[in-house]
């Protein structure tokens, strides 16, 4: 299970490790265990932000990589299993969470969990460059007056988490035992979650599954993409239903069995099906349909109707942490998402696509 944790930032070029101090874990990755004998650095250079072969070779170097608590050098193979850390010599920079009060969606609420319908637009966690105004910071606030809060938690309750520009369901943990027991089921691929996107195309079928290890391109950080099997990346499945046909784009459910960054962005688009109005991914442009004026004019309002990928975390099933009960919830399209299918339905009644 991989911890969500701060950039690789302060591995520098030409780190200096002092053996003698006290060292700080940063990252850590547990291979899979269908792992396939890898070089760390490969391992690796999938999974950190900012990971560049090149500074995590030196991190190599001056000690600052671990296999199973044992400082390993570059080329040491990964094995199924083997608990792959990071250490620095001063401790992770410390984030200080300001409660805020951010009118949070709750949708449920008991003593062990919460339920939240987050809006697009709002971050989940403190971080590169987003500081305040995110989820947790909501969190704090909420939590303002729970003796058992830790406001020294930088991922205070989070289990899992959605993209900024993705709506929908989130689930946060409110003890730790429930934080433990809520990742064990994600970890383990028992949770449901269905979510619902408008992607760029017509699928050739109704539904199918996408399959592809997904891990931080290598030529450019900030994005995702799928690569040969064993290579990059970790595995990822996600099935997909048309739910309608749109002209030029379809309505698609997708059924996540494993929960990578990005997952469903990258994958639809590995099958030429990039999301509606992605513009990491290159859906903010007219990827299908005419080449007439109105049309593209037509496509621009659209975007402007929904100035995001068009996606939306619609459900979430889970087993209660404390009560083994069966939970599931729904939430309904956001508003944005409903308009901009809406604008596609009338878009196709009202004239004959050439």
């Amino acid at each position: 299970m991989e911890d969500l944790v701060e950039d690789i930032e302060e591995l520098g070029e030409d780190s200096d490790l002092v053996v003698e101090t006290e060292m700080f874990e940063h990252f850590r990755y547990i291979a899979d265990k269908g792992q396939t004998p890898m070089r760390v650095d490969k391992f690796l250079v999938g999974r950190m932000e900012n990971g560049t072969r090149n500074r995590i070779q030196n991190a190599a170097e001056a000690g600052c990589i671990l296999a199973n608590g044992k400082s390993v050098k570059s080329n040491y193979k990964v094995k199924p299993l083997d608990v792959v850390t990071v250490v620095m010599e001063r401790p992770r920079r410390e984030i200080e969470i300001i409660p805020e009060d951010l009118s949070l969606n709750i949708i449920y609420e008991d003593v062990d969990l919460l339920v939240v319908n987050k809006p697009p637009g709002l971050v989940v966690h403190p971080g590169h460059g987003n500081y305040t105004g995110t989820l947790v910071n909501g969190l704090a606030y909420h939590f303002r007056n729970d003796p058992s809060f830790n406001a020294d938690d930088p991922r205070l309750g989070l289990v899992h988490r959605i993209d900024k520009d993705t709506s929908g369901l989130v689930v946060i943990a409110k003890t730790e035992e429930a934080k433990t027991k809520l990742s064990e089921q994600f970890f383990n691929k028992t949770t449901k979650r269905r979510y619902v996107a408008l992607v760029w195309g017509t699928l050739s079928n109704e539904e199918g599954t996408v399959e592809g290890h997904i891990g931080r391109s290598l030529k450019n950080r900030l994005e995702m993409t799928v690569f040969p099997e064993g290579e990059f990346g970790k595995p990822a499945v996600t099935h997909y239903t048309v739910l309608e046909k749109l002209g030029y784009v379809t309505l698609v459910e997708c059924r996540l069995e494993t929960g990578r960054t990005h997952q469903i962005r990258v994958h639809m688009k590995h099958i030429g099906h990039t999301l509606f109005n992605d513009s990491r991914y290159g859906g903010d442009e007219v990827l299908k349909g005419t080449h007439f004026s109105k049309y593209k004019q037509f496509v621009q309002n659209c975007f402007a109707v929904c100035p995001r990928q068009a996606l939306h975390a619609k459900t979430l099933g889970f087993i209660h942490p404390r009560t083994g009960e069966e939970m599931y919830f729904d939430s309904e399209i956001p508003t944005d998402m409903q308009m901009l299918v809406e604008r596609w339905r009338n878009y196709i009644s009202n004239r004959e696509l050439i």
